[in-house]
């Protein structure tokens, strides 16, 4: 057997790697088992740490979502309310205007009016006054004589001094 050793590689190849094992085995064992078992810890904790930042994003992405829906409501229900007060000015205004134009309607109606009775005011002046001057005009023509100018003036002084005792 002792020759066998000596000339077989192979079985000194097979016997060293057995040493080599058991060696390895009896003292590498712990700190190979401890490496591992450091590096699982390691992996364990990440995968922790991956599940923490896991559920916070779902919860932001819900948190986002909720209030994203939030917004779009309160965008909804301001964009309804600028409608209704746009509608209500439109009211407002449509009503300011009608009832400007009544008022200007009704000024200019009373503009019309007001020029209607300066038209006839300027006309009956204008009829007294060229009844004056044709009264005036046959007057002088009839009082040429001063006979008639002398019997007029005594008329009418004397009508002057009767109304003068009528109104006292």
């Amino acid at each position: 057997m002792l020759e066998l050793l000596k000339h077989d590689s192979n079985l000194w190849l097979l016997f060293s790697f057995v040493i080599f094992v058991f060696i390895l085995w009896k003292y590498g064992k712990a700190p190979v088992l401890a490496y591992l078992d450091g590096r699982i810890e390691q992996i364990r904790k990440e995968i922790e740490s991956a599940e923490n930042l896991r559920v916070e994003a779902q919860e932001l992405l819900a948190q986002y979502q909720r209030k994203q829906r939030d917004a779009e409501k309160e965008a909804a229900r301001i964009i309804e309310t600028a409608n209704k007060n746009a509608e209500q000015i439109r009211k407002k205004s449509e009503a300011d205007l009608e009832e400007t134009m009544q008022r200007r309607e009704k000024q200019l109606a009373q503009r019309i009016e007001q020029m209607k009775q300066d038209a006839k005011q300027e006309i009956s002046d204008y009829a007294s006054n060229l009844a004056l001057k044709a009264a005036q005009d046959i007057i002088e023509k009839q009082l040429e004589d001063k006979s008639a100018y002398n019997t007029l003036v005594e008329n009418s002084i004397s009508n002057v001094g009767k109304q003068g005792n009528l109104l006292n």
